[in-house]
C-alpha cells in the first residue's frame, strides 16, 4: 500500500508540474494576440484638375504592434493603389468646376488579416484650364482667333466637299471638264479680297450641323483663305525659303513648292475625274474598279493627302515658324504688350499668341474633355469632339469645337502602351503662357520672356510629339496593310491602304515646319526617302515594309519614343 500511495503522489505531483510548464525542456510562451490598425493616414490630400491618373499621396497606418506589415486597397474607381502610393485611375481626371473635393473609403489590413477603413478627403486644386482672359483694357475677353478658326473650316470644308460632293458633281454634269473640278477645288483655296466679299455671305458652313457661323461671313469680316498663309507665301520670319529651293519630301529637294504641291494634288484629282467623265474605269493593285474619285491608282488617297498637308503647311507652319517664334523684332513673342491694338481691346502680343494656340485647334475648355471624347470613342455623348459649353444649343467653332491636331494629340494620348499626356502638356503650357502675358501687364521683363518661351517650347514640343506620334501609327497601320497585301489576305483593303499611307505622308511632310524640330534636315530626307512618294504595292513589297520599319525607328530615336510605343500606336 506504501509503495501504491508514493506512485499515485509522484502521478500527481507530474500532472501538476506539466499543467504549470513545469517538469519539461521545452519553453512553451504564448502567442501575443494581433492588433488591428487604428486609422489611415495620408501624406498629401489634394489633387490639381485636369491631371489624368495623378498620383496624389503616400498613405500609412497606425498600429500598436511594431513592424507589422499593412496592404491598402479600394473599391472606389475613382482611385488606383499601388503599394502606399494612392493616385487617380488611369484615365481619371477631375474638374473643380464639378467638385471642389471628392471623398475615398480606404481600407488597411494588417499582416494577420485585421482591417480598419477610412473616408479620405481629397481637395480638387483649382488651376487656370479655360483659355479666357480679360481685356485689360476694357469690359470683354482679349482673346481673339477669328482668322484662324476660319482657316480650321476652309480645310475641314475642302476635305468635306472631296469626300462628300465631288463625286456626285462630276456625276450630275455640275462639273463637266478637268479644268472645270480644279476651279472649284481652288475656290476652297485661294481667293482674292475682291472674291472673298463676293462669296463670304453665301459660303455655307457644311462640315458640322448646327454651329453658330453658319457662313463664311460669320467666322470673318475680313478676306481670309488658305494660300496667303501656306508656307512660302507668308514668308516673313520663316526659317527656310520655302518657295525656293528648301521644301523637301516630295520628289527631289526643291523641285515644287507647299502651294505648287497643293496644285499637283488638285490636278491628280482633275485627272481621276476627268478620267471618270471619259468613260475610263480605274483599277487599284487587284484589278478592281475603283469607285472613290479622290483615290490614285497608285495607292495615294488625294482626300487624306489634301486635308493633312494643309493642316501641317498652313496651321503648323504658322503655329510654329511664325506666331510662336521669336526670331526677329516685333514679331511673334517679340511683339508689343503695350498698346490695345487697333482699338481691339488686345495688345498685339496677345493677340499673336492667340493666334497661335487658334492654329493648334483646341476648344477653349479642352481640359474639361477626356481623351475617348476628343477622339470621339467613348464617353459623354455631348462631348464627342465638341460640346454646346455656354448652353445656347449651336457650337461656337471659335470656341467649342475641337479642329486639327489637337484632337491627334487624344488620339495618340489614349492609345499610348506607355502612358502620356500630350493633351494636358500643350494646353496647360498654352494657359500658362498666356497668362504670363496677361500678368506682365505691359512689357514683357527678361525673365517672364523666359518663362513665356519655355511655356511656348513645351507647347510645341507636345504639338510636334502628336503629329509624330500619329506618322508612326500610320507607319504602323500601311505596314500592316502591305502585310494583307504581301500575303493575299481577303481581308486586304486597298482605299485603307491609300487612306493610311496617305495621312502618314501628308503628316510627315509638316516636319519641316517648326524651326526647333529635333529632326536635323539629313533625317527629315532620310525619313521621305524611306516613305516615297506613294506605296510599294507590287515586286519586293518586303523591303519596302522594312523601310517602313527603319522610317520608325529614325523617328523614335530622334523624338525619344519609347519603343512599346512606337510598335503600337
Amino acid at each position: 500500500m506504501t509503495m501504491k500511495k508514493t506512485l499515485l503522489a509522484s502521478a500527481i505531483l507530474t500532472a501538476m508540474l506539466t499543467a504549470c510548464g513545469g517538469g519539461s525542456s521545452s519553453d512553451s510562451t504564448p502567442t501575443p494576440s494581433n492588433s488591428a490598425p487604428t486609422d489611415i493616414a495620408l501624406s498629401n490630400a489634394s489633387v490639381d484638375e485636369n491631371a489624368t491618373a495623378a498620383t496624389i499621396g503616400q498613405l500609412s497606418a497606425t498600429d500598436a504592434d511594431a513592424g507589422d506589415t499593412f496592404t491598402f486597397s479600394s473599391s472606389d474607381a475613382r482611385v488606383a493603389i499601388d503599394g502606399t502610393t494612392l493616385s487617380l485611375a488611369e484615365g481619371v481626371k477631375l474638374n473643380f468646376e464639378d467638385t471642389a473635393s471628392i471623398d475615398v473609403e480606404v481600407s488597411v489590413a494588417d499582416s494577420a488579416g485585421n482591417s480598419f477603413s477610412k473616408t479620405l478627403t481629397i481637395s480638387v486644386n483649382d488651376l487656370l484650364d479655360t483659355y479666357a482672359f480679360p481685356s485689360r483694357f476694357g469690359d470683354g475677353s482679349s482673346v481673339s482667333y477669328g482668322g484662324q478658326t476660319t482657316r480650321h473650316v476652309l480645310i475641314a470644308e475642302l476635305n468635306h466637299y472631296i469626300g462628300n460632293q465631288l463625286q456626285n458633281d462630276v456625276e450630275t454634269g455640275v462639273l463637266t471638264t478637268k479644268d472645270a473640278v480644279i476651279a472649284k477645288l481652288t475656290s476652297f483655296y485661294a481667293m482674292t479680297a475682291e472674291e472673298y466679299d463676293l462669296v463670304a455671305d453665301d459660303f455655307a458652313v457644311q462640315f458640322l450641323d448646327g454651329t453658330r457661323q453658319t457662313v463664311l461671313r460669320d467666322l470673318s469680316s475680313s478676306h481670309k483663305d488658305l494660300s496667303g498663309k501656306i508656307a512660302g507665301n507668308d514668308a516673313t520670319g520663316q526659317h527656310k525659303d520655302w518657295n525656293g529651293s528648301d521644301f523637301a519630301g516630295w520628289g527631289a529637294t526643291g523641285s515644287t513648292t507647299p502651294e505648287n504641291l497643293v496644285y499637283t494634288l488638285f490636278d491628280m484629282l482633275g485627272d481621276n475625274a476627268q478620267a471618270y467623265l471619259d468613260g475610263g474605269i480605274r483599277q487599284d493593285i487587284n484589278g478592281n474598279a475603283i469607285t472613290s474619285i479622290y483615290l490614285t491608282e497608285d495607292g495615294r488617297d488625294l482626300k487624306q493627302l489634301i486635308q493633312k498637308f494643309l493642316l501641317m503647311s498652313v496651321a503648323y507652319s504658322q503655329g510654329a515658324d511664325d506666331y510662336l517664334d521669336y526670331d526677329l523684332d516685333g514679331k511673334g513673342l517679340n511683339s508689343d504688350n503695350v498698346s490695345n491694338k487697333d482699338d481691339k481691346g488686345y495688345t498685339a502680343l496677345e493677340h499673336t499668341y492667340d493666334e497661335g494656340f487658334g492654329y493648334f485647334g483646341a476648344a477653349r475648355d479642352y481640359l474639361d474633355y477626356s481623351d475617348d471624347e476628343l477622339a470621339q470613342k467613348g464617353g459623354r455623348d455631348d462631348w464627342q469632339g465638341m460640346h454646346d459649353t455656354n448652353g445656347d444649343g449651336v457650337i461656337d467653332l471659335n470656341s467649342e469645337y475641337n479642329f486639327g491636331q489637337s484632337t491627334n494629340a487624344a488620339k495618340r494620348d489614349r492609345g499610348a502602351t506607355v502612358a502620356t499626356d500630350m493633351t494636358a502638356a500643350a494646353m496647360n503650357a498654352f494657359l500658362q503662357g498666356r497668362q504670363i502675358i496677361t500678368d506682365a501687364d505691359g512689357a514683357l521683363t527678361t525673365e517672364q520672356m523666359d518663362a513665356l518661351k519655355a511655356q511656348v517650347t513645351i507647347a510645341l514640343e507636345n504639338w510636334e510629339m502628336a503629329i509624330v506620334a500619329t506618322v508612326v501609327h500610320y507607319i504602323n497601320d500601311t505596314n500592316a496593310d502591305l502585310a494583307k497585301l504581301a500575303a493575299a489576305d481577303e481581308d486586304f483593303s486597298y482605299s485603307d491602304l491609300a487612306k493610311h499611307w496617305s495621312e502618314m505622308k501628308g503628316f510627315a511632310l509638316g516636319l519641316q515646319f517648326n524651326p526647333k524640330a529635333p529632326l536635323t534636315d539629313a533625317q527629315f530626307e532620310q525619313l521621305h526617302s524611306l516613305i516615297g512618294d506613294m506605296p510599294v504595292m507590287s515586286g519586293d513589297i518586303a523591303a519596302y515594309q522594312a523601310d517602313l520599319m527603319t522610317a520608325r525607328q529614325l523617328l523614335a530615336d530622334a523624338y525619344e519614343i519609347a519603343s512599346d510605343n512606337a510598335a503600337n500606336w
